[in-house]
């Protein structure tokens, strides 16, 4: 069995919780989206049209998403956007059909992959495990502020899509903490967001009752410098989600 890890400090919300994510707000307004699009005609069929969307966060960081169109509009007018923003893994699925079952044909689906995760790895390709303390000394280098940044990008690059293609007052935003701070940063452009927190929830609490990965990634960073750990609270402490949904700016939902 694993060394305990050394406990992560408790600290309270930061001061500046809120001027922290108004400028990474105010950088994704000084980025344009940039979009581009083509169609992937391997993995389109007669019910849907699978594209390739490119588009660009902070940094300047271009990013991929595969976006799903319905190829027949049933409805009589334009279908409403899940954006979905991934879980934690190298890899994001094709949104269609036998592909993946959660898509639904009256509705358009864009499905992001955020820096690091393949097709947006360049030119930063994330380690796994590894991806959850990259940077994490200070909330200025912690990669996951910028991997925020790309999820709101995600709800931006659905937004620019034609308004005879979709409809810009129905976009609903699932994932993981991502979808909290999207809701936080996004939410009056959105309808609604699906969270179910998993990588930053109660993490004081968590990580002495864990050997799980992801979250095994703090342990494991914890026992390897010791002496960061109030660093590592205090860089967490921007992340937490129920901080951002109490900041929500749409109707969220969470599971029960």
């Amino acid at each position: 069995m694993a060394t305990q890890a050394p406990a992560l400090p408790r600290v309270p919300e930061p001061a500046d919780f809120d001027s922290y994510w108004a400028r990474v707000a105010a950088e994704l307004d000084r980025t344009e989206v940039a979009p581009e699009i083509e169609l992937i005609p391997l993995r389109s069929s007669a019910e849907v049209r699978i594209y390739a969307l490119h588009f660009t966060s902070i940094g300047p960081y271009r990013l991929f998403a595969y976006y799903a169109l319905p190829a027949a509009n049933t409805e009589g007018k334009p279908p409403g956007v899940d954006v979905r923003l991934p879980g934690y893994a190298s890899v994001v699925g094709v949104p269609a059909g036998g592909l993946d079952r959660r898509w639904s044909g009256s509705r358009a689906v864009l499905a992001l992959c955020h820096r690091g995760q393949r097709l947006s790895d360049r030119p930063y390709a994330a380690a796994f495990p590894g991806l959850l303390t990259d940077g994490i000394e200070s909330p200025d280098t912690y990669v996951w502020r910028s991997i925020v940044a790309d999820a709101c990008r995600a709800v931006d690059a659905a937004l620019s899509r034609p308004i005879d293609e979709i409809d810009r007052t129905d976009v609903v935003v699932t994932g993981n903490d991502l979808a909290l701070f999207v809701a936080m940063l996004r939410g009056k452009r959105l309808a609604s967001v699906r969270a179910a927190p998993a990588l930053f929830n109660r993490l004081p609490e968590t990580l002495p009752a864990t050997h799980d990965y992801p979250l095994e990634e703090f342990n494991d960073y914890l026992r390897a410098y010791p002496g960061r750990a109030e660093a590592v609270a205090r860089t967490l402490a921007y992340f937490d989600p129920l901080a951002a949904a109490r900041r929500a700016a749409c109707p969220v939902e969470t599971p029960t």
